[in-house]
């Protein structure tokens, strides 16, 4: 299953990047990751880590849950459980669930994430970023989220404004694991 996702991954991106006409240079100039990187992740001999694929997805104009959504699927207001894409980044052990309905007109999209305690992923600063912003609002666990140079604390409940393309750190500090929500808003993209 995990081998399946990773070609579809690396299918998915090279498909999205020849239909921008892009080269893998430009695709590694845009996203600052390598074009050996992007080329053995096309290929299936590399899993993305979180922080690698935001930055591909966003040089392709695509938020994670818009690069996960099904090409051509039909739009439907509702989205069950037993049918939201899941990822699980290899580097860190953190579950994303797109919890948003995938194929709507939505510029809009919510994630569900469940951090494991120590974890941290660290997203940098990013063009193709600058205009989207997010809400993180924490269920359960620790949080500490890093935007620019200030450091905020999360406990359960507490919900953090942020532009993404500025960059910032999640990590969880706790002995157990977080559970948040993202709202991403693409801002018209």
């Amino acid at each position: 299953m995990e081998e399946q996702l990773e070609q579809a991954i690396g299918i998915r991106i090279r498909k999205l990047r020849l239909d921008k006409g892009l080269t893998l240079d430009d695709l590694a100039t845009a996203s600052g990751v390598s074009r050996a990187m992007i080329s053995r992740i096309e290929r299936a001999e590399a899993s993305p880590t979180a922080s690698l694929l935001a930055r591909i997805c966003a040089a392709l104009g695509l938020s994670l849950s818009a690069f996960f959504a099904e090409e051509g699927e039909r739009a439907s207001p509702l989205a069950r459980r037993q049918e939201q894409q899941v990822w699980r980044d290899p580097e860190t052990g953190y579950l994303r669930r797109s919890v948003s309905a995938p194929g709507t007109a939505s510029d809009v999209d919510i994630v569900e994430v469940e951090f494991p305690a120590g974890a941290r992923v660290s997203f940098p600063p990013h063009a193709a970023s600058h205009g989207m912003t997010q809400h993180v609002w924490l269920f359960d666990g620790e949080l500490e989220m890093t935007a620019g140079e200030v450091v905020y604390r999360l406990r359960p409940g507490d919900c953090l404004f942020m532009p993404v393309g500025e960059g910032h750190v999640f990590h969880n500090p706790g002995n157990a694991p977080a559970r948040y929500c993202v709202v991403l808003d693409r801002g018209g993209r």
